[in-house]
């Protein structure tokens, strides 16, 4: 349920260990390359390699040997003029930094060539250990990646430099990795409801939010924990919003909260919500929750307090401290929202996924899923889950389903991280099984959720 994702220091561990000679491994390395090339494009005329002075470019140029004995028109050159298929093997897993001039006209070339492109091991430009590309990078259309998947694969920028990522054995023994990429088959972990349960242990849950026009958010993450198999969810928020709650979410108990002239929950409503969570399960806190003294009081005041795990989405992130928390808390900015909160630009989040999340997990001690393209979910000492992502999920209120069905894996008593990474890989299935792909609003998330869980 959990794939490495390998950095070049651990790849250039696996390579110490093995037994062989260093041109076996470019032997297969590069039959690899030449094989997917020929199949993925077996009509192509002319395949040309761009190949660097290290290993990356032997494993290039052995594909063109490789190329050329099957019968097939292809060269080692500086240009991809007249090629249909390029191999980028300009550099290896060992780059950092940015190309200097010359490697990066290559680049260039190889991007305005509109010949397809095959990444030998990964596209040039991305570093392999971060996924951070600092100038320009290749674009492929696949990479052929040896071993195991890189870092720089899955994570945002790197990932989208990938194209369709292909894992070729090259005959290394597995070793350990920091990081990982989560598989489908990490929904193992959740429970479903049992002859034993009821409906308190199937999975309870409390959501808090709702403001004057945010009303639809706290409501998508209570449907979408009842979805994701929750047996009792309690919807809380401002006394004004509870009409909106009994119209939308008819299976949640509703318990309307003191507000301020302004709609906006009060502090004091501190005591009701501990007195919801104090029977078990899980809190989510912030879908559409405001921003205010009494907000940020309320907020404070339940993390520091509540002795159940906690989701915390949305308006709850605002100007949010770290704390000695009483149990697990489970942090869901998206780069705008944790760049505010370690005080940097949402730019370089964006530039920089990994260390951000490894930055923000430091500062509060939780667990942190960073949203966007390629997921990312970390806690102390441990490496970063990458957990998929799909770009139909862009759009309002889906972040708001995912804060429900992470509440509703917790309430269940999955352990927190993996409950986490479950929850967000759940979140992208359901996008891709969803019946309205273009233009999929987030409630079609929900419709959708028993069935990937089903199966």
């Amino acid at each position: 349920m959990l794939e490495p994702l390998y950095t070049a220091d651990e790849m250039r561990a696996a390579e110490e260990r093995y037994p062989g000679s260093e041109d076996e491994l470019m032997e297969r390395a590069g039959r690899a390359v030449a094989e997917e090339a020929m199949r993925r494009w077996p009509d192509a005329k002319r395949f040309v390699a761009l190949c660097g002075a290290g290993n990356n470019g032997g494993d290039g140029r052995i594909a063109v040997e490789i190329l050329r004995a099957a019968g097939r028109d292809a060269a080692v050159a500086d240009e991809p003029l007249g090629a249909d298929v390029v191999l980028d093997a300009l550099f290896g897993t060992g780059f950092r930094g940015e190309p200097r001039p010359e490697a990066a006209r290559m680049i260039e070339a190889i991007n305005d060539s509109g010949a397809f492109v095959v990444a030998v091991d990964i596209a040039s430009g991305v570093t392999a250990s971060t996924g951070e590309v600092s100038g320009v990078a290749v674009r492929a259309d696949v990479s052929v990646a040896f071993h195991g998947r890189k870092v720089g694969h899955e994570v945002a920028p790197g990932r989208f430099h990938a194209g369709k990522v292909v894992v070729a054995d090259i005959g290394l023994e597995p070793v350990e990795s920091r990081n990982a990429r989560a598989t489908k088959e990490i929904l193992g972990v959740v429970p479903r409801r049992s002859p034993q349960d009821n409906k308190y242990t199937a999975g309870y849950v409390v959501v808090v939010g709702g403001s004057p026009g945010m009303t639809g958010a706290p409501c998508l993450s209570a449907l979408a924990a009842l979805r994701a198999d929750a047996g009792y969810v309690a919807l809380a928020g401002p006394k004004s919003a509870i009409p909106v709650f009994e119209h939308w979410v008819l299976e949640a108990v509703k318990r309307p909260l003191p507000e301020d002239d302004e709609g906006l929950v009060t502090a004091d409503a501190a005591d009701e919500v501990l007195e919801l969570v104090s029977k078990g399960g899980a809190l989510a806190v912030g879908p559409g929750l405001g921003r205010s003294k009494g907000t940020k009081e309320l907020v404070r005041r339940v993390l520091a307090e509540a002795k159940v795990p906690a989701v915390v989405d949305g308006d709850a992130l605002f100007e949010l401290e770290p704390a000695d928390w009483p149990a697990p808390r489970v942090l869901t900015p998206h780069s705008g929202e944790l760049a505010r909160l370690l005080g940097v630009e949402s730019a370089w989040v964006d530039a920089h996924r990994l260390a951000a999340l490894d930055r923000a997990v430091e500062r509060f001690e939780c667990i942190v899923l960073l949203k966007g393209a390629g997921t990312l979910v970390s806690e102390p000492g441990a490496g970063a889950i990458v957990c998929g992502g799909d770009p139909a999920l862009a759009t309002a209120g889906t972040g708001d389903v995912l804060t429900g069905i992470i509440a509703a894996f917790l309430a269940k008593g999955v352990e927190p991280r993996l409950a986490t990474a479950a929850a967000a890989v759940a979140h992208t299935e359901t996008a891709r099984e969803a019946p309205n792909k273009n233009g999929l609003i987030a409630s079609d998330l929900i419709e959708a959720l028993p069935r990937v869980l089903a199966a």
